[in-house]
């Protein structure tokens, strides 16, 4: 039986490695060895930095809320209860972007959430 040789499918798959490899730096952009490790690295830190980024705009999105709370004498938590209580049913996105950008109905969801905490 005749020895095969891979040459055309190890050609293939190094090319596809090498591929998704450009742009990182020096040989792990060249030599496959090399690439083939810095794109399994390149994977995890994408794979975890997808789960990652949610939680960053989450806390970015609560700063934003704070910082306009605490301009109308109201700090987050108490805030945050009160629409509670008063069955004001927005979720974090939406207040963010309201103290940003509508901050005159936010001053009034701030003042019917301290009304309801009374």
């Amino acid at each position: 039986m005749p020895r095969v040789k891979t040459g055309v499918v190890r050609r293939r798959r190094h090319k596809k490695v090498l591929k998704a490899a450009r742009g990182f730096f020096s040989g792990r952009s060249k030599h496959f060895r090399k690439a083939k490790e810095q794109l399994e690295h390149s994977m995890v830190y994408a794979y975890r930095d997808r789960r990652q980024k949610k939680r960053d705009i989450r806390k970015l999105w609560i700063v934003r809320i704070n910082a306009a709370c605490r301009l109308n004498d109201i700090n987050y938590s108490r805030f945050m209860n009160g629409l509670k209580i008063a069955g004001i049913t927005l979720d974090r996105k939406i207040l963010a972007d309201m103290a940003m950008n509508d901050y005159t109905s936010f001053v009034s969801l701030v003042n019917s959430a301290k009304d309801a905490l009374k």
